[in-house]
């Protein structure tokens, strides 16, 4: 087979105007980025306010593991599967980040004959909404620190700046710095650091806004630290949500691609999952649900971080109703979980114990499973679990996995070939879901009511969904937690930072984890975007590249064509 940079050179792709007129698009709605790529005017939703809304599904996972799941493959095969089957369906993904791409992780364009091209375009610079992120989170970081050279009129107090510069880069020397070395004009010295822009809260208020003003309300409630008097400072303090909105007004449109059977995909924001939502943005889905009848949507990491989130909090500041949520699962990753081998990211995968069967082992990493599929139905929403197979996978495994999945109560397990065979490889996987939308079932509900106070919140997700005994705070958490209910915060959403690496807050503990207090350190603000998050252990905001980067392997070869990316 291909690779996949290979497979995605090779498709004969449409022109984009012929995707979008496709999809339902107007010519005057279509912003053209060149010939294979777009912009969607937010003016589609006011044309089509009262067209009814397409079904929502949404795609998690298990517990990650180093070997990779396959979700955004099976988020975009489900796409192409669907229609393949004669359905009208469009697919709204994140925007990857340079970072990942050059790092350990590589690119987000889905894999195999399941992807978006030009994936060559996608996970560099793309349109450049991630670069306008930056901008944007580095002009309000310039302007706070000459407000402070410039005398000081808000009285902030350097001690307590919260705001950090961003790049779209791993690069995990910016992580602390002191800044403002040098003479006196090159300001006050500070230590601070870098974040990497998909981490910045502006990436966040960019997925979660509904329109160009709400934007600009949202950049205007950030925090970026507190005065003398220890009241919180904002960036409408600083008169910079303005131009940052701004930099902003062509990154808030969605941006239009299309998958390898030439169906459109949108694709647009990119915050990070850790300490994030991890979802693509709430115009991309609301587009996407007037103009298709079924939308597939992802969300970062398993269901205990990503798809939490986006139950909890997009799908609430949005008002948008899921219909089904298909879990992805692998039979490899499941022999990880059950104990049949270790592995670190970066590192070489055991291959002999990979394809090895190992049913009890798989049975076993069956309990994570069944953990996921546990906390979707708490939502009240029907579960599919999508068995994305490999060549050496038998027969023995495979049936386990099914077996053991409808028994956690999932509705159907179905074996899905879109990697090798694009979507025809997912016709029995597009059957189940269409047949899971159209069923009734319990309704969507949320986990926990907003008036819940902050506390309450923080442990119905660490006991209900991660399988935790309690929460243990730190004295910083307590008074932190003490603060935003006495300031008003009390009522927004909880958006847990944690590993993505277990369903507890310890990355080495893999399956599903019993016995165990989840620890929070502190709660920080995010008021722009619109929730809290507790940061449940050490949480990385800058990454950094392994002893290999992927970068070392990228290059042009002799006719100026990309090689070396996956």
């Amino acid at each position: 087979m291909q690779s996949d940079l290979e497979i995605a050179q090779s498709a004969q792709l449409r022109p984009i105007m012929d995707v979008a007129t496709e999809a339902g698009l107007l010519e005057d709605e279509v912003e053209l980025y060149g010939k294979y790529k777009a912009k969607i005017s937010l003016s589609v939703l006011d044309r089509l306010a009262e067209a009814p809304d397409g079904k929502l599904i949404l795609v998690t996972a298990i517990t990650p593991t180093p070997l990779g799941e396959g979700k955004t493959v099976t988020t975009l095969g489900l796409g192409q599967a669907l229609r393949y089957i004669g359905k009208k369906a469009i697919c709204t993904i994140r925007e990857p980040s340079m970072g990942p791409t050059f790092g350990i992780k590589g690119g987000a364009a889905g894999g195999g004959y399941a992807q978006v091209v030009p994936m060559e375009d996608l996970n560099l610079h793309f349109t450049g909404d991630i670069h306008a992120v930056g901008a944007a989170n580095n002009l309000l970081a310039a302007m706070i620190d000459a407000h402070i050279w410039h005398g000081n009129r808000l009285r902030i107090d350097p001690y307590t700046i919260s705001w950090r510069r961003v790049v779209d880069m791993n690069d995990n020397f910016l992580r602390n710095i002191v800044g403002g070395l040098g003479t006196k004009s090159d300001g006050r010295p500070r230590a601070t650091g870098f974040d990497i822009t998909v981490a910045s809260e502006v990436m966040a208020i960019l997925a979660l806004t509904t329109g160009l003003q709400d934007l600009r309300e949202r950049l205007g409630r950030i925090w970026i630290g507190f005065n003398e008097d220890n009241e919180p400072v904002t960036a409408e303090d600083l008169k910079a949500a303005g131009a940052m909105t701004v930099l902003l007004r062509d990154a808030i449109k969605p941006n239009l691609l299309q998958a390898l059977d030439g169906g459109p995909a949108l694709v647009h924001a990119g915050p990070f999952a850790n300490i994030a939502i991890g979802c693509s943005s709430v115009l991309a889905d609301r587009v996407a649900l007037k103009l298709a009848d079924y939308v597939i949507t992802e969300a970062g990491f398993g269901a205990d971080c990503g798809a939490e989130k986006f139950l909890d909090i997009k799908c609430r500041s949005a008002g948008l109703t899921p219909h089904c949520v298909v879990i992805v699962a692998t039979a490899k990753a499941l022999k990880m979980h059950g104990g049949a081998f270790r592995m670190r990211p970066g590192r070489k995968p055991p291959k002999k114990l990979i394809e090895t069967e190992n049913v009890p082992a798989v049975i076993k990493g069956c309990e994570n499973l069944a953990k996921h599929i546990e906390n979707m139905r708490s939502f009240g929403l029907p579960v599919i679990v999508a068995i994305n197979v490999f060549p050496y996978d038998t027969e023995a495994e495979l049936e386990a996995i099914r077996e053991q999945a409808i028994a956690a109560g999932a509705i159907d397990a179905v074996r899905s070939y879109v990697h090798p065979k694009g979507g025809e490889g997912g016709a029995e996987l597009a059957q189940a879901v269409v047949k899971a939308c159209e069923q009734p079932n319990d309704g969507f509900r949320y986990l926990y009511p907003l008036d819940a106070d902050i506390k309450e919140k923080i442990e119905t997700i660490a006991t209900r969904i991660y399988g935790a005994d309690g929460v243990d705070y730190t004295p910083e958490a307590e008074k932190k937690i003490a603060m935003f209910e006495k300031m008003g915060l009390g009522d927004l959403p909880i958006c847990m930072a944690k590993t993505h690496l277990s369903l507890s807050h310890d990355p080495t503990l893999m399956g599903r984890p019993t016995g165990f207090v989840v620890p929070v350190r502190d709660v920080r603000p995010s008021v722009g975007a619109g929730f809290l998050y507790p940061l449940c252990g050490e949480m990385r905001t800058m990454p950094g590249l392994p002893s290999r980067p992927a970068a070392v392997d990228v290059d042009i070869d002799e006719n100026g064509n990309v090689v070396g990316l996956f």
